[in-house]
């Protein structure tokens, strides 16, 4: 819907005492932010930022709204946008005292909050110090073997595809492919997310969801809607749901729902656009619950992230609950799928859309992994390879999976940003899309995807790029899984570019994005041919 009409939808849809209410708010200003220009309907109602978020492009136009207004954008009643890099300590640093919104709340699945929605400081703490050590670094190089058996099915489907592509045949595994010209092409983006589903399966629940062997996404749900809400579920009625979709529509749904304030959100949740994609978000719970279940069935000693939860203990010293236990599991299946996936289709669009990057790169693999039998790159051999650095850093600068601003509450005391005072209870956030394209940081040519960046920068300017970069966030509610979101990613991509060269199949079309929670990636179409280097 065009701005100007949902702008008139929404002031009109608003029943009369609504609207008086958020009008009253306005001229009242309690937070002090009528200062701060944005758009209109932004500075009324937090309809403009539901509108942006239901486009599918909010990082977007929050950066539109910044370029107009300048660095500090009011984008509803409560809260503004403060796209000025050093802001970003200051808002999510450790020790400033900042909350996370009741944004968060659109999060709470299966009745409870897992790590990543928890609000309370004290809550949070507990939950991160049952599992945080899982993903220290160290600890994370023990999931390697795993994520190396799931790359081996990957490349096993690759090959065979490519073996019938190059005799002209096609198939309907992943989304469909066919030979041309001597390549293989297809859409790389759900063979990506069937890699990181089934390893983040693997390395939570004891065993992948089989998406790659199958070639196709699918996973087991409760086949009832109220089964999807029961984290006790033992029965054995279940159904097959495409988990890349559901992510997909879960991710736009918490969305969508979490920049609404509370009172709206139970009406909004029975409209069509709404409504669809709350069905998202009961399946993948419940996608979360049989897996536990499957797990809790078939005790182990092996040590995994499920093992880790259940020795960990809730606030009372005793043993998480099932329910508890499973609102955490779903959370890391979420988190440690969707980011990652999200993630290496940005970086190997853009590797693939440059030529002369693509072939830097694979110099630099070439010479660092030598020629050998095993296909597969170990994390010693590439974890500092300069060039690999660049072109993920690069990758994930472009493309942040955050791309919008992660919004805080300000504590007690107030925060000051470059001279302004924001006060208790207001509502700020850094847009990571907007700062990872400051001029002032990453040069004129911020838009583009130009890895030498990071190697040509002098120590000043090196060190900012680094303050500013912040694909994972920062301080003390920081992504608790990068660490092991990044081996994955260094592994994956310098296997993948070692055995083959990619190709676009539109190299003139710049890459397609959508935005729920994360922005992501709609397609990643390729040719590839096998290198000849083993």
């Amino acid at each position: 819907m065009p701005y100007l009409q949902f702008l008139i939808a929404a002031l009109l849809g608003l029943p009369p005492v609504i609207f008086l209410a958020h009008l009253v708010f306005y001229f009242v200003d309690p937070y002090g932010l009528r200062q701060y220009p944005g758009p209109f309907l932004a500075r009324l109602t937090p309809a403009w930022l539901g509108w942006a978020a239901q486009q599918v492009h909010r990082a977007e136009a929050v950066h539109e709204a910044h370029k107009k207004y300048g660095p500090f954008v009011r984008i509803s009643p409560s809260e503004v946008s403060v796209a000025v890099p050093e802001a970003l300590p200051i808002v999510y640093g450790h020790g400033n005292g900042a909350l996370k919104s009741s944004f968060y709340d659109s999060f709470i699945s299966i009745g409870g909050r897992a790590i990543f929605s928890t609000l309370d400081r004290v809550q949070h703490a507990r939950k991160r110090k049952t599992v945080a050590h899982i993903f220290s670094p160290k600890s994370v190089l023990d999931f390697e073997h795993y994520i190396r058996v799931h790359i081996t099915t990957l490349l096993g489907q690759w090959e065979r595809m490519y073996d019938d592509a190059l005799k002209g045949l096609s198939g309907p595994e992943g989304e469909g492919w066919t030979g041309r010209d001597g390549r293989l092409w297809f859409d790389c983006r759900p063979w990506i997310g069937y890699l990181a589903l089934d390893t983040i399966g693997d390395l939570a629940f004891g065993a992948p969801f089989g998406m790659l062997a199958a070639g196709h996404d699918a996973a087991r749900v409760p086949a009832t809607a109220a089964a999807r809400k029961d984290a006790h579920f033992k029965k054995t009625e279940t159904t097959h749901a495409p988990a890349i979709a559901l992510l997909n529509g879960r991710g736009e749904y918490v969305a969508a729902l979490g920049v609404l304030p509370a009172w709206w959100r139970p009406l909004a949740a029975y409209l069509p656009w709404y409504r669809a994609r709350a069905q998202s978000a009961s399946e993948l719970a419940g996608m979360a619950i049989v897996a536990v279940a499957k797990r809790l069935a078939t005790p182990s000693d092996r040590v995994d992230v499920l093992s880790k939860l259940l020795d960990g203990k809730d606030e009372h010293g005793q043993p998480l609950g099932r329910e508890e236990l499973t609102v955490e599991a779903h959370a890391f299946l979420i988190a440690g799928s969707d980011t990652t996936a999200t993630s290496l289709t940005a970086i190997m669009f853009h590797i693939a859309a440059n030529p002369a990057v693509q072939e830097r790169l694979q110099e630099e693999l070439d010479v660092f992994l030598g020629i050998g039998d095993d296909p597969i790159a170990w994390h010693e051999q590439v974890k500092q390879l300069p060039y690999l650095d660049a072109c993920i850093n690069e990758g994930l600068r472009v493309n942040c999976t955050n791309a919008s601003g992660l919004p805080r509450v300000v504590p007690e005391g107030g925060l000051i940003i470059q001279g302004q005072h924001f006060p208790a209870g207001a509502v700020v956030g850094v847009p990571i899309y907007t700062v990872h394209r400051d001029p002032e940081v990453w040069g004129e040519d911020a838009d583009v995807y130009r890895p030498e960046r990071w190697l040509d920068a002098d120590s000043e300017k090196a060190a900012l790029m680094q303050k500013t970069f912040t694909p994972f966030s920062s301080g003390p509610r920081a992504c608790i899984g990068r660490n092991l979101a990044l081996l994955e990613i260094v592994i994956i991509v310098a296997t993948l570019f070692r055995r083959y060269n990619f190709v676009l199949a539109e190299p003139d079309k710049p890459i397609e994005t959508r935005e729920g929670f994360l922005r992501k990636p709609v397609h990643c179409n390729v040719g590839i041919k096998r290198r000849d280097v083993y």
